[in-house]
């Protein structure tokens, strides 16, 4: 047993995990460079088959049988038990110590920094699928075979043999699954729930009997755990959202860093779709896991949303108010429809949300230019009754009246214009159709009171000619 209990290179054991599929690289949308995240590589390996080390070189399971069976036969189980149990428990434990399997307890975890820990989850799924699928897999094979027909409690061997690596291993899951709860925990909880439910089957076959009974309670009482603290994040990342109260404000009215990060975040949820329909499993057996994936999504968007109407009331002039609400449920609209979450959301919720923004983009659109289209209303400055240009003499309007009209038209528009040149409108589709509605409106309007009042001069109509191309947003 010294002799052949010998721990292995964590090379072999990663050689020995089937190779994920290489994963497709990341789309960058048009206007921030917000990564789509791809597939997360966990995604296929709970399909494929581990090729197993050999532990104990298979020529000498045999001799080992023999022994263990004239022992037992001699009176010595004892001696054979303990034998067996140090020999393979030590090898264990180094085998998973070389791999970086390290015992850390809730406060290490809790004072660890956020990068430091993200990657210390990431390398402890990868260390409960090698503890798993291949070592434990193996000693529970090769502890079977050692003692096939001998009357010896091999099942209470084993678990003794195991106990030890087992518990260290989930103790930093426990560790992680009662820290404090935090929105970027999410993921990883995911990831980590991900990998226990994976594991499952092997865990409930490896650890069968009632000596092996706290192992196997102990993995799925981790997993059941992991899925609550799950849930119970996204609940905080709803609040969050909503009573976020970061003071940044976007001076042209352009698309917050919160509903990025938020979209993004909603996004990255759509990777773990079939993850969270299981979780979702553990705690609503018999409804719809797909319907209560679109009610955590709708609440989040909710909560987003509300949160956007309280920022929008922190600009001072209206009609920015209405394009920072434009440019912001324009960008949830245009995401969604983008994103598995169309499938999740419907239709429905795409088209509601589409007349927001078009609500927005009328509401900028009255409040903004009300003012100077009532500078070139004709029935504020007499009329004719007739399509032809004015008889000034004969309106009662006077050349004074419609020179202040003209001048205050100009001083109006140079104003709005430099305001709104400072706006930004960062969708090019939206930003060429408010244009066209401010155009659709102020030039009929211009028409109308340069036909009407005919004298002025041609410079004046210049303006009108210059207003498409010189409309405000960048």
């Amino acid at each position: 047993m010294s002799t052949y209990s010998k721990p292995i290179e964590p090379d072999r054991l990663f050689d020995c995990l089937p190779k994920p599929p290489r994963a497709p690289k990341a789309d960058h949308e048009a206007d921030g460079g917000h990564s789509t995240h791809s597939e997360h590589p966990s995604k296929g390996l709970d399909t494929a088959i581990c090729r197993t080390p050999t532990l104990i070189p298979p020529r000498i399971l045999p001799l080992l049988h023999d022994i263990a069976q004239q022992l037992v036969q001699a009176g010595n189980q004892q001696s054979c038990y303990r034998i067996y149990r140090d020999s393979r428990g030590s090898a264990l434990e180094v085998s998973l110590r070389k791999l970086g399997v390290e015992k850390l307890s809730k406060d290490d975890v809790q004072r660890m920094q956020w990068e430091a820990l993200e990657a210390k989850i990431g390398n402890w799924t990868q260390f409960m699928r090698i503890a798993v699928k291949i070592l434990l897999a193996g000693e529970r094979r090769i502890c079977d075979q050692v003692f096939d027909g001998i009357n010896f409690n091999k099942d209470q061997c084993f678990a003794e043999l195991a106990g030890s690596s087992v518990m260290t291993l989930l103790s930093f899951g426990e560790a992680v699954a009662k820290s404090k709860r935090s929105p970027e925990k999410l993921f990883v909880l995911l990831d980590m729930y991900e990998v226990m439910h994976e594991l499952q089957s092997e865990v409930e076959v490896i650890f069968e009997g009632r000596f092996c009974s706290e192992m196997r309670e102990a993995a799925l009482g981790l997993a059941r755990r992991l899925a609550q603290t799950a849930q119970e994040t996204f609940a905080d990342f709803e609040e969050a959202v909503e009573k976020d109260t970061s003071k940044t404000i976007v001076q042209d009215g352009t698309v917050h860093p919160l509903t990025s990060y938020v979209i993004n975040y909603v996004k990255f949820l759509f990777d773990y779709q079939s993850t969270l329909k299981i979780l979702f499993q553990e705690f609503e057996t018999g409804s719809d896991t797909e319907s209560q994936l679109a009610v955590v999504t709708m609440k989040i968007m909710q909560a987003l949303q509300n949160n956007l109407d309280g920022k929008s009331k922190q600009y001072k002039d209206p009609a920015l108010t209405y394009i920072f609400l434009m440019n912001n449920i324009h960008y949830m609209v245009r995401s969604v429809r983008r994103s598995e979450a169309k499938d999740i959301l419907g239709d429905d919720w795409i088209q509601r949300h589409r007349r927001v923004v078009q609500q927005n983009a009328n509401q900028y659109k009255r409040v903004a230019w009300a003012k100077i289209l009532q500078t070139l209303s004709v029935q504020g400055a007499g009329s004719t009754g007739s399509s032809a240009p004015a008889d000034l003499s004969n309106s009662g309007v006077s050349r004074a009246m419609i020179k202040e009209r003209f001048k205050s038209f100009n001083m109006q528009f140079e104003e709005l214009h430099a305001k709104q040149s400072q706006w930004t409108v960062p969708d090019q589709e939206l930003r060429e159709s408010l244009r066209l509605a401010v155009a659709e409106v102020l030039l009929p309007a211009y028409r109308s009171f340069v036909k009407r009042f005919g004298y002025v001069k041609y410079h004046f109509f210049l303006i009108f000619l210059r207003v498409p191309p010189i409309l405000p947003f960048s």
